[in-house]
């Protein structure tokens, strides 16, 4: 008798491959979307000096990341308990399309104002595209392939981590910076082609309606306003009494009061928010799931706290231009795919495997802090952020498949949904904070590489202090 593809996936005469013929369409969808994802981070970044500048928006630099930032966590919320209760298709669809009309704001924005929000659209569009991609491999895939899931997710950075910065960059500097976000748009048409039977596809497990705390929806959207208000405020205060001379601004002590009285706020709400949104137990590291979502958000805050300014300290102190600072971004992307794809295929224990990572993107921040020094080049970012983005990709792809293994079933959602909050949220505190320090500091060559240097030391407390709690993710 001639023998088949197997109909199970636990069949021992063909094991579970990606790119094999039960899962060739769902792994190239899903790829295929992260691939648009990439090439918009891979390449605002670059641009984000030429359009503060041509939108006189130096001193929001910062901030045009957090409302990204902010939005996505609000965002993954509202995707979670989507995916939960009615599965992923539709909000990974809503996600995308989302994402892209954000990019087209984005490329038509004539203001500060509008930049920001077609920057809040795109997070709305990224962070409920992304909790929905969890889910789908959750739900897709059998938990002894999920790391090559993952890993190939890293992979699909490759293309765009290559030739994204540098295109950006050229395109940038020849026909402005509108079209690197107008140019992302056509991507979507093969995207959500080959998605179409992908999202079709049933799920390996049925999972039972979740009963906790986090599946019931009007506690958890005031917990994910309070969150996304509370991060947004905390952010205002923290800036709203910097001005980018090198010194408080003018309003002086009232600034300060207005601005402290609004962060407070901002914390007790973010404060109400992650208590509700996170696992139990969360906000004080408890071991196992909980260390584990939070891993995320230390990773995220020390990687992205200081990814976001070297293209600014490169061009501004080093006198790069936009092409060139890209290929620092370029080559951490690099060194993320290349962790992501050792992480699929090593024995170490988790925990071991994160502690590796948290300690290799604190190597590579401090490293990175010299590129901005008199007397040093600043191409020694390049090696720098490879050591950085390889911590990121062995620790943050484990954490991933991690917290997936320790979810129930029924859970996926709203932990693939924590997950991302502390994502999210840890980027956009830390890239909030450094664009206060900028400002506080001044926007001169000098002050911004003294700028860049106190934002590197601050991540790099963060990575270390990843470091040593690593050991509580164990179970």
């Amino acid at each position: 008798m001639g023998v088949t593809a197997p109909k199970t996936l636990d069949a021992p005469v063909d094991p579970p491959r990606i790119f094999g013929p039960a899962y060739r369409t769902a792994t190239i969808g899903i790829l295929l979307v992260a691939t648009l994802i990439a090439f918009e981070g891979m390449s605002v970044g670059v641009v984000m000096p030429q359009v503060s500048k041509d939108l006189h928006a130096e001193a929001l630099y910062g901030i045009s990341f957090s409302a990204f930032l902010i939005a996505s966590l609000f965002a993954n919320v509202v995707s979670g308990l989507w995916s939960d209760r009615r599965g992923y298709t539709v909000p990974f669809l809503v996600g995308v399309l989302l994402f892209v009309a954000g990019m087209g704001l984005a490329g038509a924005a004539f203001s500060k104002e509008m930049f920001i929000v077609a920057r809040a659209v795109q997070g709305l569009g990224a962070g409920t595209t992304i909790v929905a991609l969890f889910v789908m491999i959750a739900r897709v895939y059998p938990a002894e392939v999920r790391p090559r899931v993952f890993a190939g997710l890293s992979a699909a950075w490759v293309v765009p981590a290559m030739v994204g910065p540098a295109i950006a960059g050229f395109v940038g500097d020849r026909f402005g910076w509108e079209w690197v976000f107008y140019g992302i748009i056509p991507l979507v048409v093969p995207a959500l082609v080959m998605l179409v039977p992908a999202l079709n596809r049933k799920p390996t497990e049925e999972a039972a309606p979740s009963t906790g705390p986090r599946s019931r929806p009007g506690l958890m959207a005031l917990a994910a306003t309070c969150a996304a208000v509370g991060a947004g405020a905390l952010l205002y205060g923290i800036q709203a009494y910097t001005d980018g001379s090198g010194l408080i601004g003018v309003a002086g002590v009232a600034a300060l009061g207005y601005g402290l009285l609004i962060g407070v706020a901002g914390l007790a709400a973010l404060g109400y928010g992650l208590y509700r949104l996170l696992p139990p137990h969360a906000l004080r590291f408890g071991r196992g799931l909980p260390t584990t979502v939070m891993m995320r958000g230390l990773f995220s805050a020390a990687f992205f706290g200081v990814n976001a300014y070297i293209p600014l300290a490169l061009q501004e102190v080093k006198d790069f231009d936009a092409t060139t600072a890209g290929i620092a971004l370029t080559t951490g992307a690099l060194g993320w795919s290349t962790g992501s794809y050792l992480q699929s295929r090593r024995d170490a224990l988790p925990h071991k495997r994160i502690r590796l990572g948290a300690f290799c993107v604190m190597i590579g921040v401090l490293l990175t802090m010299l590129s901005v020094l008199p007397g040093i080049t600043g191409w020694v970012a390049v090696p720098a952020w490879i050591i950085a983005g390889f911590g990121m990709g062995l620790g943050m792809t484990t954490v991933s498949v991690t917290a997936l293994k320790q979810s129930p079933l029924n859970e996926q959602g709203a932990n693939s949904a924590a997950l991302s909050v502390t994502d999210m949220l840890g980027s956009a505190l830390t890239i909030g904070v450094g664009g206060a320090l900028v400002n506080m500091i001044g926007h001169a060559p000098e002050q911004i590489a003294t700028g860049f240097i106190v934002i590197s030391c601050l991540m790099a407390a963060i990575a270390l202090a990843a470091t040593l709690l690593s050991a509580r993710t164990a179970t």
